[in-house]
């Protein structure tokens, strides 16, 4: 049962097939079994999760079964859950425990999914490799000497181990993209404001977007079905109504008018990447569509201008976490001074406080019209690039990394060149736009991921493109389950 899909397993439960408590229970066994191998969970909620499976059972037998009734599905470290520690992959919330839940994740529990715990990230969402957390790095199922990808690398890892079907994840740079490329996932960053941040630990509020982490399209449209909506409580939730993103994935792609910016197929390229990547865009030509040469020309500007903006976000929203209300405090301050310098320094991981002395130098006077004004204004151009691209094409499409996994280790001692991994995906979140990553090949043996960008509230259109592609293909079918794993699976 691990091996079925979230549509797989919405069917079987009406069917009657297996029991949600069946398979709630059978992954349970399996994450107890399999995840020292990988480290994709800080918290499992085994006694919880049954609970609910219990309750969905009933739900199915009653016959007013909402949509996700019964299905196991985990949830990144960084939403809020009532009773349940909420991390942030920090040391600073290693005693967190909210009295409430997310929107997302009440969204989730109205829709019957059961939780089966939460999934191990980057430290406050600042990483690309999943190794920032203070549980450790997340080891990539396809390779456990490489990295997930981040910041949402447990989540990823957690379904390329078939661990779960599916998870929920946040995307400020290309957290849910770039893991799911690196692990052979699906991954969708919703337009920003389509899913209520509301009970989401923040990191740069004008980036961050929650979305989910899937093996195939289908099944994030069924996890972004009931994840976006309305929610009065978020200032930059978009107040629309829910929508069913399953409705439309069975369209044609005929006539599709798919935009390669140049820009995407330059130098930082891995050359074995490009080639998957060009596969694919054939593989969409012989389904009916066309591909346009566009250029966003202010890419190369998107790094240096994120991080700018994220850091000065960052300073601002960490400022919080003082010793004082909650979190990590200090042992025996001399004063207030020293229970603030020495709760943040000992409660923040090096990439944290990296991002905030960087962010609070950027605001600092003098220096706020020089880089973070500036940075803004280059946020509006590569904003504008997007604008006038999609006055010529339906979606644009590229890599979503410039090269597979690398191994854990490789990149620590180079912020740099870390922060280069999300060269392809930065853009996305300063603009605004729907973004998502699916299998498109391996090179080495290792995945290699397809980034499809979409325009404004065109989720629907970018599910549609992917889910065509994968009915298509079989890259999303290909289990990360190792030799030996598989062999004591025994074709279960």
């Amino acid at each position: 049962m691990h091996q079925l899909t979230i549509a797989e397993i919405i069917r079987g439960l009406r069917d009657k097939q297996f029991s949600s408590v069946e398979i709630t229970r059978q992954l349970l066994d399996r994450i107890q079994q399999q995840d020292s191998n990988y480290n994709s969970f800080i918290t499992v909620t085994a006694e919880q999760a049954l609970q609910r499976a219990e309750a969905a059972d009933r739900q199915l037998a009653a016959g007013d079964a909402p949509a996700l009734c019964g299905v196991p599905i985990a949830h990144k470290d960084i939403f809020c859950t009532s009773g349940v520690r909420t991390s942030c992959g920090s040391k600073m919330l290693d005693n967190f425990v909210p009295p409430y839940d997310a929107t997302v994740v009440e969204n989730l529990q109205h829709a019957g999914a059961v939780s089966l715990g939460k999934t191990n990230m980057d430290e406050f969402a600042m990483g690309s490799s999943n190794e920032t957390s203070y549980y450790g790095p997340v080891k990539n199922p396809w390779n456990t000497d490489r990295v997930s990808g981040g910041s949402s690398g447990g989540s990823a890892a957690a379904v390329a181990a078939q661990l779960v079907p599916g998870a929920t994840a946040t995307d400020t740079g290309g957290s849910i993209r770039q893991p799911a490329a690196l692990t052979n996932t699906t991954g969708l960053k919703p337009t920003y404001g389509r899913v209520s941040r509301w009970g989401m630990v923040a990191f740069a509020s004008s980036l961050d977007q929650a979305g989910p982490i899937a093996r195939n399209a289908e099944d994030c449209a069924h996890l972004l079905s009931a994840m976006a909506g309305p929610d009065r409580r978020d200032s930059t939730n978009l107040q629309r109504d829910a929508e069913d993103f399953t409705a439309d994935l069975n369209k044609s792609v005929q006539g599709l008018k798919i935009g390669v910016p140049k820009e995407y197929f330059g130098e930082g390229l891995n050359a074995d990447t490009a080639a998957r990547v060009q596969d694919a865009l054939k593989e969409f030509e012989k389904l009916g569509a066309e591909l346009v040469d566009i250029s966003l020309p202010h890419t190369d500007l998107a790094v240096p201008a994120y991080y700018v903006i994220a850091p000065a976000e960052a300073s601002a929203n960490l400022s919080r976490f003082d010793g004082v209300r909650y979190g990590y405090r200090c042992e025996n301050p001399a004063d207030l001074r020293d229970l603030y310098m020495r709760s943040r320094g000992e409660g923040f991981g090096e990439e944290v406080k990296r991002r905030i002395l960087v962010g609070t130098y950027a605001l600092s006077a003098g220096y706020y019209d020089a880089y973070y004004n500036k940075a803004q204004q280059v946020r509006r151009l590569i904003k504008q690039d997007f604008v006038d691209a999609f006055g010529k094409v339906d979606v644009i499409m590229g890599p979503t990394a410039p090269s597979p996994a690398f191994e854990i280790g490789a990149k620590v001692a180079d912020p740099v060149a870390m922060y280069l991994e999300d060269i392809y995906t930065i853009a996305t979140n300063l603009a605004g736009l729907p973004g998502m990553s699916l299998p498109c090949g391996r090179v080495g043996n290792m995945p290699v991921g397809l980034q499809i960008i979409g325009n404004y509230l065109d989720e629907a259109r970018m599910l549609n493109v992917a889910h065509q592609y994968q009915q298509a293909t079989d890259w999303h079918r290909a289990s990360a389950l190792s030799l030996t794993e598989a062999a004591a699976a025994g074709g279960e």
